[in-house]
């Protein structure tokens, strides 16, 4: 295995940084990264998405830039909020050659979330193959029961996988109206939702059994992939990540703790993995506690890279390497995409906050050790 790391700079200058950036590819060349613009003064105010464009499979980039059809747009019913997609992952869907871009909506109002209880929707946008522009996002249609369950439900920095068919399971966590009234006293369940499109339309069709463990907020952005047969789900939580096989994609087992294979935890605690296939082998991308990268926020950084026994969902210590490094930001939102099966992409940007208050000296303190909100591609070789 090879890993061939590519910066990209961002012109950063302060006050706002480029954050969730994620990537797909087409086997033509064609390549895409999304990522969008945040405040560097407070917490999760997200602007429209942007995007970086390839037709050489990834060597040359163009400039960052916005998309129209992306931006925020005032809210339905409601002339002083502001929706916004976010937490978003682009997917080239190989049945219908498409483009296809999965997040989360977020609603603002003065640039701050509204109060709780907050809806949230995956929302989705497709790419026309013909110009490069994308669809105005628009929610998918859940079910509706009295208890509302999916109230709050989104497809947010998922890692979904294509069936054979062209169908999509795509993982979503969620709560229920009255659980988001007090979402930091409520948990998130779970689950893998099976989705139809046909290239413009993404329909819901069911979804599987939710998964949940009772520490704090649940189990939430989930990630899939299918490897010898069998399905993994990924999932962060505020104390640890967590683990699930199944056979279907829809139905798992019972969630575990990450651990190595010498039974020392992980070290993985409120901040999603992702994963990667190749050469036969299954890897899990991930940060931890790691002695020393305290000053980090939530030791979101370095981003590791390490094999996974299947059989026993736990990760081989002797196979971890770093992946990305550490320049003193954070790297936590970050997405995996499969290139083929002899190569994959992580795909991060530096994300500028660190603990304390905010403010210039906040992003100032990531800059001293190095990082300026570049992007990175790293590609994994097999």
């Amino acid at each position: 295995m090879k890993i061939e790391l590519q910066r990209i700079a961002t012109g950063f200058q302060g006050e706002f940084c480029y954050t969730h950036a994620r990537g797909a590819a087409a086997p033509d060349g064609r390549a895409v990264i999304t990522t969008q613009p945040l405040r560097l003064t407070g917490s999760d105010i997200f602007y429209g998405m942007r995007e970086l464009a390839s037709s050489d499979g990834g060597r040359n980039w163009s400039p960052i830039r916005e998309v129209p059809e992306l931006a925020r747009r005032p809210f339905p019913g409601h002339p002083e909020w502001e929706i916004a997609m976010a937490d978003a992952t682009p997917f080239y869907h190989a049945a219908t050659g498409k483009f296809l871009l999965t997040g989360s909506s977020m609603i603002y109002c003065n640039d701050e979330f509204i109060p709780d209880p907050r809806p949230r929707h995956t929302v989705w946008s497709v790419m026309s193959p013909d110009d490069g522009t994308w669809s105005g996002y628009r929610p998918l249609m859940m079910p509706h029961d009295p208890e509302e369950t999916f109230f709050n439900a989104a497809a947010a920095c998922s890692q979904i996988y294509e069936q054979p068919d062209g169908g999509l399971l795509i993982p979503i966590y969620f709560m229920t109206r009255a659980e988001a009234a007090t979402p930091w006293q409520s948990c998130y369940r779970a689950a893998v939702m099976r989705c139809g499109f046909d290239g413009n339309e993404l329909r819901f069709l069911e979804c599987g059994e939710p998964l949940s463990v009772p520490e704090p907020r649940g189990l939430c952005e989930p990630s899939i992939i299918r490897h010898n047969g069998r399905f993994y789900l990924t999932m962060r939580n505020d104390k640890t990540g967590y683990v699930a096989a199944g056979d279907d994609g829809l139905h798992y087992s019972r969630p575990v703790e990450w651990r190595f294979d010498d039974g020392e935890e992980l070290g993985n605690y409120n901040t999603q993995q992702h994963w990667i296939s190749g050469g036969g082998r299954l890897f899990l991308v991930y940060t931890r506690r790691a002695g020393n990268n305290g000053h980090v926020f939530r030791h979101r950084a370095p981003l590791f890279l390490a094999e996974v026994n299947p059989d026993t969902l736990r990760v081989i210590r002797s196979t971890e390497c770093i992946a990305v490094p550490e320049r003193g930001a954070r790297l936590g939102n970050f997405g995996c995409c499969r290139i083929d099966e002899g190569e994959s992409w992580i795909v991060v940007s530096e994300w500028m906050q660190c603990d304390g208050p905010l403010g210039p000296a906040n992003w100032e303190r990531c800059m001293s050790r190095g990082s300026d909100n570049s992007i990175f591609i790293a590609r994994i070789r097999f």
